[in-house]
């Protein structure tokens, strides 16, 4: 017979695509007893390159597919979601737990050495006021290069399809952060860290990656703990939920790959289309 121990919240986590796997697996790391249901919307991808209201609608209603699943709380794992929706996301839920991501411009600023950051991330996120906000609030003495990364995530989402592209999309990025001089570099989009070794290699030693994937799950686990210990939070609905289910409203194919190279998961990808 199989005992199982009472279950905890599920969080959602979502991203426009797969790479909010980053988030999910420093999340797993940081608190593996909680079930984690991730929602991938590859099918209305790239955010980077979508308005802002396409992208307040899609967190919107991704948001609300996830309380149906009985999620407890979200993570928005996507920089340009958290840039353009998280304001709209917190107005239309305000009692739900939300975590999201955002460039690690105040880490950069702090550690850079000669004061030059570059960042690279999507259009959406480097020309919202969020991200102007970060950097006059946390680098006004440093000199800050935005590298607006075109093609990059939906490359990445392309998987070894897309390798020789994701390769001369770097090329082209990497080069404007060398000339620039720059020591530090923050990765502004969860799909980046998959090509964090790339990056390094065309930049060099001398140059600092920054991801705030591990931040952003600490946070999220210690809200996550505050829900485990209120005594009035309903649970998810299954005593042995599974710890990570994997849905997509596009090609599950690819996140089915991504997942099974990054977090060693073998089951099937649920296709959805909230």
């Amino acid at each position: 017979m199989l005992f199982c121990s009472p279950p905890s919240p599920p969080i959602g986590i979502f991203d426009s695509g797969v790479g909010g796997l980053s988030v999910a697996k420093a999340l797993r790391a940081t608190n593996p007893t909680a079930p984690l249901l991730y929602v991938a919307d590859s099918g209305h991808a790239p955010y980077g390159e979508r308005d802002v209201s396409h992208v307040v609608n899609r967190s919107l209603r991704i948001t609300d597919f996830l309380l149906s699943q009985q999620a407890a709380m979200v993570v928005v794992a996507c920089n340009t979601a958290t840039a353009a929706a998280i304001e709209a996301m917190r107005q239309h839920y305000p009692s739900l737990p939300l975590v999201g991501v955002e460039p690690g411009v105040k880490p950069a600023a702090q550690r850079s050495a000669n004061k030059r950051v570059g960042v690279m991330a999507t259009t959406g996120t480097l020309n919202s006021p969020r991200f102007q906000s970060l950097v006059q609030r946390f680098a006004v003495d440093c000199w800050v290069l935005p590298v607006a990364c075109a093609g990059l995530a939906a490359a990445i989402e392309e998987g070894d399809a897309g390798h020789s592209r994701v390769q001369e999309l770097l090329d082209t990025y990497c080069t404007l952060l060398t000339q620039a001089e720059v020591d530090t570099v923050v990765l502004g989009c969860t799909h980046y860290p998959f090509v964090a070794q790339d990056i390094a290699a065309r930049l060099g030693p001398h140059v600092t990656l920054l991801d705030t994937a591990n931040a952003v799950a600490e946070q999220a686990a210690r809200l996550h703990r505050q829900l485990c210990t209120t005594a009035d939070r309903p649970l998810g609905p299954h005593a042995c939920a599974p710890e990570l289910t994997l849905m997509s409203t596009g090609d599950v194919e690819v996140l089915a790959r991504l997942a099974k190279q990054h977090l060693a998961y073998e089951q099937a990808v649920r296709r959805i289309d909230p």
